[in-house]
């Protein structure tokens, strides 16, 4: 048989009271000026019967205090575990190079599993991800923490983008179990040679403007860490000024309209399309505000764009 617990037993001592004391008023209403007993026995029963009442409100009471405090602390980490993560984000996208960019992740719960980044090399090379991991919450940042640091590391010792992808798919596949993973977009652009190298692992082909207008960047692989020993495929693109590629998660286009219809890439083409000669700012911008009216209500994935424009 299943133990009571504190807050049932009160609950049970509180009824029983309090039907006792309403049988006893039910019993005696006739006697009330007839026995000294029963006016007692009906005090004794209601005073007790209000006693245990306030008790149990004493203990509701403490109990909410303690929700509130378990609440704020965990508000607390949560504010903290959001400052964490957004420090993890590029502070200042890198000017010069032959490229400018524009970037945003918009945590759908507070923290995100999504990410981006933009880095210089010493050497002049320019490297910019974005990459989706599985899962939501705080796992998912975990890992998207994991990997970020993890390829800023690997950058500074790997001159392919294949070795990149691959130490990384590894390193994932050993720290995660089958069911995590991370779609995961990489270039590395070269602006001596004004040459783009690029690996898809399983996620979202950019959409590209320019001088390879429709063009699809889907050479690579699977996604990170499903397999240990994953082949990736190295995709080159020698990009004109101008030339522009919008990066994006698939917040974006799942983003669910009041009816359940999702965004979709057709309706992302058509705005970046649309506003391809306007600043990068403005056009992320334009898209934010098209997913925010299409989905009319909090969204429920992260939202994360990365706008990439080659220069003179």
């Amino acid at each position: 048989m299943l133990e009571l617990t504190i807050e049932n037993r009160d609950r049970i001592y509180l009824i029983g009271f309090l039907l006792g004391a309403g049988l006893l008023l039910f019993a005696g209403r006739n006697l009330l000026q007839q026995s000294v007993l029963v006016t007692w026995g009906l005090t004794f029963g209601g005073t007790t019967a209000a006693a245990v009442l306030l008790v149990a409100l004493y203990r509701v009471r403490l109990e909410l205090q303690a929700s509130r405090h378990q609440l704020a602390i965990r508000e607390a980490e949560l504010n903290f575990a959001r400052e964490v993560q957004r420090s993890l984000f590029p502070r200042q996208l890198p000017q010069g190079g032959g490229l400018e960019f524009a970037g945003v992740c918009i945590p759908a719960r507070g923290i995100s599993g999504d990410y981006y980044d933009v880095l210089q090399l010493p050497d002049g090379r320019l490297i910019f991800a974005i990459a989706d991991i599985s899962g939501k919450g705080i796992s998912a940042a975990i890992l998207m923490a994991n990997l970020q640091a993890v390829l800023r590391t690997l950058v500074e010792t790997s001159r392919s983008p294949g070795e990149v992808c691959s130490r990384l798919n590894h390193h994932l596949h050993q720290v995660t179990d089958e069911s995590k993973f991370a779609t995961f977009f990489f270039a590395q652009w070269d602006p001596a040679r004004r040459l783009l190298c690029y690996i898809n692992a399983g996620h979202h082909a950019p959409i590209l403007m320019g001088s390879h207008r429709g063009r699809r960047l889907d050479q690579g692989g699977v996604p990170l860490g499903m397999f240990p020993d994953s082949e990736f495929h190295m995709g080159e693109l020698a990009l004109e000024p101008r030339d522009l590629l919008v990066l994006y998660s698939d917040g974006v286009t799942e983003a669910a309209s009041v009816g359940g219809e999702e965004f979709g890439e057709g309706r992302l083409t058509s705005i970046v399309e649309a506003h391809s000669d306007r600043p990068l700012v403005e056009i992320k911008g334009h898209i934010l505000d098209a997913v925010r009216n299409w989905s009319g209500k909090e969204l429920e994935d992260d939202v994360t764009l990365l706008i990439a424009r080659a220069t003179e």
